[in-house]
């Protein structure tokens, strides 16, 4: 019985999170001609026109290369400065420590609005307006405090006396990060490297603000497919939720393998 009731309780949760997405996807292959058909919940044929046209003729394939860029840009520069940022925190003892990360919060507690006048004046004088790297930098900006803070957690959960005995042995503090704290930090920097590109792929405002013909996809939908007919809508969501839910999968072994899960 108490295996029943747990099985129970797994299928309502996986249904809870995968109903959605389920009649999502299925909405966008829906055919035009039996979308408002309201007697019938599974359509007699599936079609891809809509997620065709949402790609090729209203130009979103070109926005998903400039997510794909924008979220590339800033996991990288996130991870080039947060991670010795995380580390330094975690190993290193100095006066305002504390205070360095209490800072990093609070620049996540202003809302973008407020400065988007002042963002988009300094953009247009560094020539960063309407470009990939402007969005990725802005997006990088908004990833860092939580980078900086995840890798300090993680590297905090490294004992130290590894790199001490790698030390030992002959490797600098260099070698030792590089070949003994990294790869036991691996699936918590998977972990926030996923968390880095879906914060980075769903942000709208500062895209549609910095870029007009380089928007990412949440801003070319925004301003093209909700003014479309509904299918079109459910088609721009499946587009938007299967890049992330493929970045989850290829890493999906990091993140169990962290919650002490082996895969095999």
């Amino acid at each position: 019985m108490k295996k029943f009731f747990y099985a129970l309780a797994f299928v309502a949760i996986s249904l809870w999170f995968l109903g959605p997405l389920f009649f999502i996807f299925l909405a966008s292959l829906t055919p035009s001609s039996e979308f408002y058909q309201w007697d019938r919940i599974f359509p007699s044929k599936l079609t891809f026109d809509h997620i065709y046209k949402l790609l090729v003729n209203l130009g979103g394939w070109r926005a998903m290369l400039s997510s794909i860029q924008v979220a590339g840009i800033a996991i990288g520069i996130s991870f080039a400065l947060g991670i010795p940022a995380g580390y330094a925190i975690t190993r290193y003892k100095f006066r305002g420590k504390d205070f360095i990360k209490l800072v990093m919060l609070f620049t996540r507690s202003i809302p973008l609005v407020v400065i988007a006048v002042s963002l988009v004046t300094l953009y247009l004088r560094l020539n960063l307006a309407d470009t990939v790297l402007g969005v990725g930098l802005a997006h990088a900006a908004m990833v860092l405090p939580f980078v900086v803070l995840i890798t300090s957690s993680i590297f905090s959960g490294v004992f130290v006396e590894y790199e001490e005995a790698g030390m030992v042995f002959g490797l600098s503090r260099f070698g030792a990060f590089l070949r003994i704290t990294m790869p036991l930090a691996l699936p918590g920097l998977a972990a926030s490297a996923i968390f880095a590109f879906i914060m980075s792929w769903n942000e709208v405002f500062a895209a549609s603000v910095l870029a007009i013909t380089n928007r990412t996809l949440p801003a070319h939908i925004l301003n093209t497919a909700m003014a479309s007919p509904d299918y079109f809508k459910f088609a721009a969501g499946t587009i938007m939720a299967v890049p992330a839910l493929v970045f989850i999968f290829i890493i999906r072994k990091y993140l169990i393998s962290m919650w002490g899960i082996s895969l095999k």
